[in-house]
């Protein structure tokens, strides 16, 4: 194990931000994060992939980190079989290769399969979870293996079972995620058909439908990659949609500033969140007065995506982490919804909840 004392976190994740690990190792299988796993005593353990939803406290984190980013593609017929660390986008490329629908809709988020499980990535009406055949997982506790079939797991909007606090001690190994020769999911986010057919490219073909999401996601200024350069140091999304009163909803939706009817928009947001009334994130800060661009000091709203804070040159974590605090309390008093972060916080931050 070439294990490394006070590693700068910072290059490891999208945000550019956070202090040392006190101990840090690299991995690039499953094989790898297994031989750690099993001989490491020290503790706590950190698992991060490729960084990209995550904000690390400047104090850094003490214990032990790992940095998952690599491993193995298998293919049977209709099933695919991956690693935790591999790049999430391979996985849907590889689908496309071989002609399976299911994952389509789900092109270029940013991350690793096992950040892609722990979340329960969704996106245009796919969701990762309803794909899972099993998952390998390992035991911190138990320091043993374990098979998790697809009746043992439950998923929610942006939720999974290694959400929960009694599965903290989980780590995802690799999954089986089974997909089909056929249309699984028909695309009605009325953005996506917007791009669609102002490209002219058909939501029925498989290789088109990659590039109508892809196209949409790029003019949401969605779309990052670890060797990205000179991009906005963000984590995308920093909040998950809430969902609201019926009469609330109205209320929010008519802050939306692309033009969409409501009854586009309510359509939107059941295909993001699975209910009309989970409004988006967005449209919550529009109600409460926030602004694209917006600044407070080195941290500001991104100009293209307001769901994205951004760290501009100088940002620390922990102003970040006021600002996000700050976008909370504002929500909460003026509209009454807590806006819960999509982003995994680790480490310590001071508590601030200046307006």
């Amino acid at each position: 194990m070439n294990l490394k004392k006070n590693v700068p976190i910072a290059p490891y994740t999208s945000f550019g931000l956070g202090g040392n690990a006190q101990n840090f190792v690299a991995v690039h299988s499953t094989d790898e994060l297994l031989e750690v796993l099993k001989d490491s005593q020290v503790k706590p353990i950190w698992l991060i992939g490729y960084g990209s939803n995550t904000l690390i406290s400047d104090e850094g984190l003490e214990g032990l980190v790992i940095c998952l980013r690599g491993g193995k593609i298998d293919i049977d017929d209709r099933c695919i079989t991956v690693d935790a660390g591999v790049w999430w986008d391979d996985v849907v490329k590889t689908a496309i290769d071989h002609g399976l629908w299911g994952s389509e809709m789900m092109s270029e988020i940013p991350g690793s399969v096992g950040a892609a499980l722990y979340i329960n990535i969704t996106a245009y009406g796919q969701s990762i979870g309803p794909l899972v055949r099993w998952i390998d997982i390992w035991d911190t506790e138990s320091s043993s293996i374990e098979r998790l079939t697809k009746d043992q797991l439950s998923w929610d909007y942006k939720k999974s079972v290694f959400q929960l606090p009694e599965r903290k001690s989980l780590v995802i190994l690799r999954a089986c995620l089974e997909l089909s020769h056929e249309v699984t999911n028909e695309l009605i986010y009325q953005k996506a058909l917007d791009v669609a057919k102002e490209l002219e490219l058909n939501p029925g073909d498989l290789v088109d439908r990659r590039k109508i999401i892809t196209e949409a996601r790029r003019r949401a200024g969605s779309l990052w990659a670890p060797d990205q350069k000179n991009s906005a140091k963000t984590v995308g999304s920093f909040f998950r949609n809430p969902v609201v009163s019926q009469e609330l909803a109205e209320r929010i939706m008519s802050f939306d500033e692309s033009g969409k009817t409501h009854e586009e928009i309510k359509r939107m947001n059941k295909v993001h969140g699975g209910d009309q009334k989970r409004v988006s994130a967005a449209h919550v800060m529009l109600a409460a007065g926030f602004k694209r661009g917006q600044e407070w000091g080195k941290v500001k709203l991104n100009d293209q995506n307001l769901l994205k804070i951004e760290a501009m040159s100088g940002a620390t974590a922990q102003e970040v982490y006021d600002v996000a605090m700050n976008i909370q309390a504002v929500c909460e008093e003026k509209l009454g919804v807590t806006l819960q972060p999509e982003a995994k916080i680790l480490g310590n931050f001071q508590k601030t909840t200046q307006k």
